[in-house]
C-alpha cells in the first residue's frame, strides 16, 4: 500500500487516466455517428450502400486495431501528411480518435443491426403503407425501438473502447495509461506488482459504474412483447 502511494506521488496517473477518459468519449460520439450511418446503409434497399457499408464492416472488424493505429500514424500522417494540428500532440491526439473511430463504429453497427432484428418486421411495412419513406422509417420507428434493442450490447462496446484506448500509444499519444505504466515499470522494476495494481483498480473503477448503468439502462429501456 505504501508503495501505491508513494507511486501515486510521484506520477500524474490521474492525469493519465483523464486522458483515456478523454479519447473514449470523443471516440465513442464520432463511432455511434458513424456506426448509424453504417448501420442505415447497411438496411438501405440501394444494394450499393449495402455493399459498400457491409464491406467497410468487414474490413476494420478483422483488422488488428494496433494496425490501424500504426496506419494511422505511419500512413496518414507520415505519407500522406495528413494533420489535424500543427502541434505534434495534438495531432497524434486526433488521430489516436480517428482511428478509435473508424475501429469501433463497426461494433457499434453490428450492435445497432442486432437491435434492429428484435424490431417486428410487421412495423416497417405498416409505416411504408402510410406513406413514410425509408429515413422517416428508419429514423421515426426502427431506429428508436434498435437503441432500446441494443443497449447492453452498446455498452459492451464502450467498455471494450475505454480498453482499447491503451492502444493510443501506437499512435504516440505520450500521455495515455499504458504509456505511463511502461514509464512506471521502466523506473520501479521492484514495484511492478503496485505498479499493475494501481492501473487495474483504476480500470476496475472506471469499468464497473458502466457495466452497473449499462444493465439498469437495458432492464428499464427493454421493450415488452
Amino acid at each position: 500500500m505504501q508503495a501505491m502511494l508513494t507511486l501515486l506521488s510521484q506520477y500524474d496517473v490521474l492525469g493519465a487516466f483523464w486522458v483515456n477518459i478523454q479519447l473514449t468519449l470523443w471516440s465513442a460520439l464520432f463511432s455511434l455517428i458513424l456506426g448509424v450511418v453504417l448501420v442505415m446503409m447497411r438496411i438501405s434497399p440501394i444494394p450499393s450502400l449495402r455493399a459498400f457499408a457491409s464491406g467497410f464492416v468487414e474490413f476494420f472488424k478483422n483488422m488488428p486495431l494496433t494496425i490501424i493505429m500504426v496506419f494511422m500514424l505511419l500512413g496518414a500522417f507520415v505519407q500522406l501528411r495528413f494533420q489535424f494540428s500543427s502541434t505534434f500532440s495534438s495531432n497524434f491526439y486526433w488521430l489516436a480518435i480517428t482511428g478509435l473511430s473508424l475501429y469501433t463504429s463497426v461494433f457499434v453497427c453490428e450492435s445497432l443491426r442486432s437491435g434492429i432484428n428484435t424490431v417486428p418486421l410487421g412495423q416497417a411495412e405498416a409505416a411504408r403503407s402510410l406513406g413514410l419513406g425509408f429515413f422517416q422509417t428508419a429514423g421515426l420507428i426502427v431506429l428508436p425501438q434498435a437503441f432500446r434493442g441494443s443497449v447492453a450490447p452498446l455498452g459492451n462496446t464502450l467498455i471494450a473502447l475505454l480498453k482499447n484506448s491503451t492502444v493510443a500509444a501506437a499512435c504516440s499519444v505520450a500521455t495515455e495509461t499504458s504509456t505511463l505504466m511502461k514509464t512506471m515499470i521502466e523506473y520501479n522494476a521492484s514495484s511492478i506488482v503496485a505498479v499493475f495494481m494501481i492501473f487495474a483498480i483504476g480500470y476496475v473503477i472506471l469499468i464497473i459504474p458502466i457495466g452497473l448503468l449499462t444493465t439498469w439502462l437495458s432492464n428499464t429501456l427493454a421493450v415488452r412483447r
